[in-house]
């Protein structure tokens, strides 16, 4: 990625509407708004996760489920930035479809969840991304992520 910026907990407390303990993206490596707009995000998976409590007790495994969502609130930053960059109104993203969803392998902890987020495309309020969780450079989680744009209903 070219023209890349680093984004710390602080501003992603600022793109994001999400808090603990939904907030699953801890810092933004880097992120392009080139074509196309790409993000680079990331998670440090810890056993103090509440999930973990009781999936799976004994034998700690993340919810497929929310490698998809933090791969969402990825695609979601990319969007909040891109926003910003133009000088959009405020929005809230919300996740509206899933298709080709694959999980390659379980996420334990000690794991640092790397995602790969590219905008594929723009049409009327709703996005396309393509996601791509990867763990030590290696393909955890993958999916198509279609967002739609709604206006911030929060002062």
């Amino acid at each position: 990625m070219n023209d890349t910026t680093q984004v710390d907990i602080e501003k992603i407390l600022e793109l994001l509407p999400h808090r603990y303990p939904f907030l699953l993206v801890d810092r933004v490596l880097e992120y392009t708004l080139d074509d196309p707009p790409r993000i680079r995000a990331l998670k440090n998976v810890t056993i103090n996760e509440p999930f973990f409590q009781g999936h799976f007790p004994g034998h700690p495994v993340m919810p497929g489920v929310l490698l998809l969502e933090a791969m969402a609130q990825a695609a979601g930053c990319l969007a909040h930035l891109a926003r910003e960059a133009t000088g959009g109104d405020n929005r809230l993203y919300y996740l509206v479809k899933i298709d080709k969803a694959r999980f390659n392998r379980i996420v334990v902890p000690g794991d640092q969840l790397v995602f790969d987020v590219t905008q594929k495309r723009l049409m009327r309020n709703m996005g396309v991304y393509e996601a791509t969780t990867l763990v030590d450079d290696k393909p955890v989680a993958s999916a198509e992520l279609l967002c739609a744009a709604r206006p911030d209903p929060t002062p």
